[in-house]
């Protein structure tokens, strides 16, 4: 399958409707995921980024349909990593000589991942390549989200080939942001962010703010995943820049595991009093061991404050609570409240180790937390309640 995007330019990528998890198991796709690969046709022509590995030999037998491979001039590796450049063994064993334009952190990583030394040409921000009467325009953008990252810029038909920045993981046979369900696609946007970007949000201020320092044109943004934004592409830059700047909406979401589910019923009685303190707060309650931990952390990323519950067990916490504190130390939100709760029958550790994590994650821990005994009697389910209350004032 080919498309044309825009003049000259066709994607020439995979979509991959049966891909449910990525980066090994690490992240939740459910409406699969695309890899986009991009053949620009000028005087000269460039291929921007491969696909994935397991569609290395469906990818360049593709290609071959549409171009003589010994035709392509240059190949431009926006990101080395295996999603972008698992085709590269199997299109460089027909190509060996062919120049690929990349950062000095993608010569070495594309050499550490796949042990050959191809014909490697190493860009810096501001370098330009031409295809005839346009020109590649290469921007680096290290740590967006790895080391090696860069961006191209294509003049004349002032396209934006942005790498992993406003994209997402959404298969759909309708590659273009005005042809698909808009709160589909921004759910799924809001997610990548989320999971992916949150660590490195003030480069992404930095970065946004460098390239519209260049004042280029710009009639389109090709993501190496997902939809190509061209109608009103500056739309996803935007949202790019409210949710760098330590975004949160009017929400709290409380977390938990719970073994006979007294937890679970604490749980449910703090949400109840957070809303009667507070109309207007949207409370998310979930079930760490029953819900997807890349939909957690969406939730947590939108939040002003979370509250994370768990009973005790050997001493510790439950194993689905402390991977969900793992994964939030290393998303480094900022500016949100935190607060911990458990049920527990004889030693009582959960709370203040959950609460210590929470702290050292970067929230703001405001009190001791909450624990009970056994199963919440009626007037532990009201002093749930209360605590519930006293937190929607904390927030």
């Amino acid at each position: 399958m080919s498309m044309t995007v825009k003049s000259n330019i066709q994607w020439v990528g995979k979509i991959d409707w049966e891909l449910r998890r990525f980066h090994g198991d690490e992240y939740s796709t459910h409406k699969g995921s695309s890899y986009n690969s991009y053949l620009i046709k000028e005087e000269k022509i460039a291929l921007i980024d491969t696909v994935w590995g397991p569609y290395a030999k469906e990818f360049v037998a593709n290609l071959a349909k549409e171009i003589d491979l010994g035709k392509i001039d240059y190949i431009i590796a926006n990101h080395a990593e295996s999603d972008h450049s698992g085709a590269f063994p199997e299109l460089m064993r027909h190509i060996p000589q062919t120049p690929i334009y990349c950062t000095k952190n993608g010569a070495k990583i594309l050499k550490g991942l796949y042990h050959q030394d191809w014909n490697f040409r190493i860009v810096k921000t501001g370098d330009k390549l031409s295809l005839g009467s346009k020109e590649l325009v290469f921007i680096e953008a290290p740590m967006l989200h790895w080391p090696d990252s860069m961006f191209c810029y294509l003049t004349g038909d002032a396209v934006l080939f942005s790498n992993d920045a406003f994209g997402q993981h959404f298969a759909s046979e309708s590659m273009f942001n005005d042809r698909v369900d808009q709160a589909e696609l921004f759910q799924e946007c809001i997610k990548y962010y989320a999971n992916i970007l949150t660590p490195f949000s003030p480069m992404v201020i930095r970065k946004i703010k460098e390239v519209l320092g260049f004042n280029l044109p710009l009639d389109m943004i090709c993501t190496s995943h997902g939809i190509i934004w061209r109608d009103k592409p500056a739309q996803i830059v935007e949202k790019y820049l409210e949710w760098a700047d330590n975004y949160q909406e009017n929400q709290v979401t409380i977390l938990y595991d719970t073994m006979w589910n007294s937890t679970r019923v604490m749980a449910e009685q703090i949400a109840a009093g957070i809303g009667e303190a507070d109309g207007e707060v949207t409370v998310k309650l979930y079930n760490l061991a029953k819900t997807d931990k890349n939909d957690v952390i969406t939730e947590i990323f939108k939040s002003k404050a979370i509250l994370v519950g768990s009973p005790t067990i050997n001493n510790g916490i439950l194993v689905h609570v402390a991977a969900i504190l793992e994964e939030i130390k290393g998303l480094k939100f900022k500016n949100k409240k935190a607060g911990a709760f458990g049920s527990y029958g004889w030693s009582g550790e959960s709370v203040k180790i959950v609460s210590q994590r929470l702290a050292e994650s970067g929230f703001e821990v405001g009190d001791e937390g909450l624990r009970l005994t056994w199963s919440p009697d009626e007037a532990s389910r009201q002093t749930c309640r209360e605590y519930g209350m006293r937190f929607a004032g904390r927030v």
